[in-house]
């Protein structure tokens, strides 16, 4: 059995772990609130470009936007959307193990697939893998900025236009509340009528287009598409905060047990010594 002094040193030792879990959770549970407010603050927005997106899907445009071709897949293109830091749980392991799966169905199928990475977790896995990376962008902090998104987004867009890929995923952790966030892998390109006309609300619209379709559109959807990205980093960095206030919370109680077992051996170790001194004492006396 350890001495006390070690058993001491133990003790010491995790409790200055519980005070750093405990920080921890506590910084974690402000940053979730703040985090929440600015994915309900984007959710308007999402939510009526969605709805201007369904109405021209039901609409008969002289134009057909690029966003909304259709055509046969032979390469596709996903988004990862990750976490920077680490301490989470297992947010990142989910939606990385949703993205792995992907990667072989497409494999079976005989489909390329061309990533963009967002945050440093995905792009970790994405290098180990020796996956093909068309873009990248890490060191988000807390809260999403469209100008550090855009480029990366940019590419897979582009490449979209340009027919190099026939469809884009978007893989991402839907917030669901504080105790249950959800890994989500969609399709966001190509806009199919069937797809987004669950967001239709309301009587049909039709539009009059003011220089001319094309240029209106485009513009239209691609900052559909966007909204639809940001949308999903601003929940994923809610479900990062949510998930790393129950893993500190859960850390902190593990290292409180800890320390009540650790405190239970050495009560046990300073006793026996007690015993074993009291009794060399009496025996000693006993000789003389």
């Amino acid at each position: 059995m350890a001495g006390t002094k070690e058993i001491r040193s133990k003790i010491k030792s995790v409790q200055n772990t519980r005070k750093i879990t405990k920080a921890m959770e506590m910084v974690a549970a402000s940053k979730m609130r703040r985090a929440q407010e600015r994915m309900r603050n984007a959710r308007p927005y999402a939510q009526k470009i969605r709805e201007i997106a369904a109405n021209l899907s039901q609409a008969n445009p002289e134009y057909r936007p690029v966003y909304m071709d259709v055509r046969e897949i032979k390469k596709i293109g996903t988004i990862v959307v990750s976490t920077d830091k680490g301490l989470c749980g297992g947010l990142n392991t989910n939606i990385l193990r949703l993205v792995a799966n992907q990667v072989r169905e497409m494999q079976e199928k005989q489909v390329a697939v061309e990533f963009t990475a967002i945050g440093s977790k995905g792009l970790q896995f994405l290098n180990r893998s020796k996956a093909k990376l068309l873009s990248q962008t890490t060191h988000l902090g807390d809260t999403p900025h469209m100008d550090v998104l855009i480029g990366a987004i940019t590419v897979q867009l582009e490449a979209f236009e340009r027919g190099e890929i026939d469809a884009v995923y978007l893989a991402y952790t839907r917030f669901v509340n504080a105790m249950k966030q959800e890994p989500v892998l969609e399709k966001i390109l190509p806009l199919e009528p069937a797809e987004i006309k669950e967001e239709k609300r309301g009587p049909s619209w039709d539009y009059i287009y003011e220089p001319d379709a094309e240029s209106i559109l485009n513009g239209l959807l691609k900052r559909y598409v966007e909204a639809l990205i940001y949308q999903a980093v601003a929940e994923n960095m809610a479900s990062e905060q949510s998930a790393r206030m129950v893993s500190m919370k859960a850390a902190s109680d593990n290292a409180k047990n800890v320390i009540g077992e650790l405190q239970l051996d050495y009560n046990k170790t300073r006793q026996a010594a007690i015993t074993k001194e009291l009794s060399e004492i009496v025996g000693g006396a006993a000789a003389v």
